[in-house]
């Protein structure tokens, strides 16, 4: 089983991923401590000062949206902004998101002290009555896994005690709830958006040991999705996609820590079901209004509402744990896609705001979240999201190194006890004779790289490139300046295997790729255009392409010197009396754009 390298031993170096986190970290600082912590406060008792009558409630330092006190959904955010600024302390060693998000569990475990001890929320105790007896509520588990998972994940990375000080008292609050829940009704566990309780449950009783969090993950253990999915069924579509994704990241995790057959022959069998057998976008997304669609018929269901944020998210996560589970190609191939037409194509390169929904239908337009004002459940999974790329770069087992995005990066770790470090920076050099050309052509690609690889001492291990599924042909390889033919022997399984003595190394690579269309199930009338694994967007209403995409679009060559010397990924489309960009996906701001032209 491949572990991550941890996140505290990799950077992100100047790059478009960098740039991204940067905006990211920009907003979590930008957010109010006090506006964050509001819905807590009042349950609490607390008075918002100055807040009791507004004649103007948008001038005022208070969060509306999904975190207006009237929401039942109010306080989710919190944990994901706990989540996402614990991942970034960890990595980036970031000491001013450090103190606030110390000083925010401590306000919270006074709150809990102020509610009896145990209950600390954003929401009413009420909600759970509400919810075993039926009632009408808004998913009161959902806002409360955020908590957990933010003070959870906050422990993890930084080991401040008081996080999970307030997890075991809050976790007793539970331990009484399900009590007195068993004498109505035990299955009140799996009512509404509760599936990532058991990703908590199991990640505390790992951490811990203790009984009441084993007796708690097994209250959430067998949902019905299970049962259909050990029967061989299809249990999504046409389902909530959000309400399924978390149980199965439950399922992983009780497979991480069990290692017993039947958790990954039920995570594999998701993944069967919900991507092999039923495919997707060409981003990667395969859901309508949050919704799965049935295998195949995308075309059908493209529209203004496809690939909710929350949903790439968690399935880039399931991703994850499949290929340190496997090793497999496919997970981090399908990563890949997710991480451009998904984490980046949903951020504002602006402001850092997410998309909630993608669409997929001609002529469409990305509507933005505010920044104080909206808070959907998108908004949390994005913060998060730009404060984990750096955990899905590099992976080790033992002695065995692997390599699975080509993300501009610096890992440092030990292999027999001597020190290793691996850098990957784009090639983009100064001069034509430094150049790996993709071709014979004097041409630069932005999917040439250069990975350096130095060690304290002399040492063999086995390194481990990713050959992304998009790869036209053999890529070009130097090593120390030498120019590699590769065999057979060092391409198996999707990898590049370079088993050798490192000390002091260059790698260059570049991976040919070509551009590529690739059509709805149910509409083959309809193409999209990709180079490697990036969406191409047409910034028209309507587009038609008559020959295969590599023979009618012309590349756009510009220096440009904001994110890269040259611009990449750049087409023009010749139509009429017109020229139509075709430009990368994530890049596309507020203009109008295509997906899916129209082909003859």
């Amino acid at each position: 089983m491949l572990e991550r390298i941890p996140s505290e031993r990799v950077r992100l170096l100047p790059g478009l991923f960098r740039d991204r986190m940067e905006i990211n970290r920009r907003y979590l600082l930008s957010l109010d401590e006090r506006a964050l912590l509001q819905n807590y406060a009042l349950e609490a008792g607390e008075r918002l000062d100055g807040m009791q009558d507004l004649a103007d409630p948008a001038s005022s330092w208070l969060h509306w949206g999904w975190e207006s006190p009237t929401c039942q959904l109010r306080g989710h955010f919190l944990g994901h902004w706990m989540s996402a600024a614990a991942a970034l302390v960890r990595s980036e060693k970031d000491r001013v998101l450090k103190a606030r998000l110390f000083d925010m569990i401590d306000r919270l475990r006074e709150y809990q002290l102020k509610n009896g001890g145990r209950w600390v929320g954003p929401i009413p105790e009420k909600y759970f009555d509400l919810l075993l007896a039926g009632g009408d509520i808004w998913s009161p588990q959902y806002v409360m896994h955020k908590l957990f998972m933010g003070l959870l994940d906050a422990y993890e990375c930084t080991a401040y005690s008081p996080a999970l000080t307030i997890l075991s008292h809050l976790s007793d609050w539970y331990v009484d709830f399900f009590a007195r829940a068993d004498a109505v009704d035990p299955a009140v566990a799996y009512r509404g958006e509760s599936g990532g309780m058991l990703e908590i449950w199991t990640r505390l009783y790992r951490l811990t040991g203790e009984e009441k969090y084993r007796s708690l993950l097994k209250r959430y253990e067998y949902p019905e999705m299970f049962r259909i999915l050990k029967e061989g069924g299809d249990p999504l579509s046409g389902e909530h996609a959000n309400t399924s994704i978390p149980w199965i990241l439950g399922a992983a995790r009780l497979y991480e820590i069990k290692h017993k057959e039947e958790w990954i022959s039920l995570v594999k069998a998701f993944w069967d079901c919900a991507v092999s057998r039923r495919g997707s976008y060409c981003t990667g997304g395969a859901n309508a209004g949050e919704f799965w669609v049935p295998a195949g018929r995308f075309g059908e269901y493209a529209g203004e509402r496809n690939q909710e944020f929350c949903t790439v998210y968690n399935m880039v996560r399931l991703a994850d744990y499949l290929f340190r589970f496997t090793g497999e190609t496919v997970y981090a191939d399908y990563i890949e896609r997710n991480l451009y037409n998904g984490f980046l194509a949903q951020q504002n390169a602006k402001n850092g705001m997410p998309a909630y929904f993608l669409p997929m239908a001609a002529g469409s337009r990305k509507s933005w979240g505010s920044e104080k004002n909206d808070f959907w459940c998108c908004h949390g999974s994005m913060v998060q999201a730009h404060a984990i790329v750096s955990n899905l770069i590099y992976y080790r087992d033992e002695d065995k190194v692997t390599i699975a995005q080509y993300i501009p990066s610096r890992a440092e770790f030990k292999i027999g006890g001597a020190p290793v470090v691996i850098e990957i920076r784009q090639n983009v050099p100064g001069g034509a004779e430094n150049t790996l050309r993709e071709t014979e052509a004097d041409e630069r690609s932005r999917w040439s790289f250069v990975i350096t690889v130095r060690s304290g001492k002399s040492q063999r291990f086995l390194l481990r490139l990713r050959i992304p599924s998009w790869v036209k042909g053999q890529p070009f390889v130097s090593i120390g300046g030498e120019r590699r033919f590769l065999t057979e022997d060092v391409l198996r399984d999707g990898y590049l295997k370079l088993d050798k003595e490192w000390e002091d190394e260059e790698i260059r690579i570049c991976f040919p790729a070509e551009l590529r269309a690739e059509e709805f199930p149910d509409r083959p009338d309809k193409k999209a255009v990709m180079e490697g694994p990036i969406v191409l967007a047409a910034l028209a209403e309507n587009v038609c392409l008559e020959n295969v995409p590599k023979r009618c679009l012309m590349k756009q060559s510009e220096h440009v010197y904001v994110g890269g010397p040259w611009l990449q990924s750049h087409y023009r489309l010749p139509h009429d009396d017109r020229e139509i960009v075709f430009k990368p996906l994530y890049e596309v701001d507020d203009e109008i754009y295509t997906l899916y032209c129209n082909s003859r």
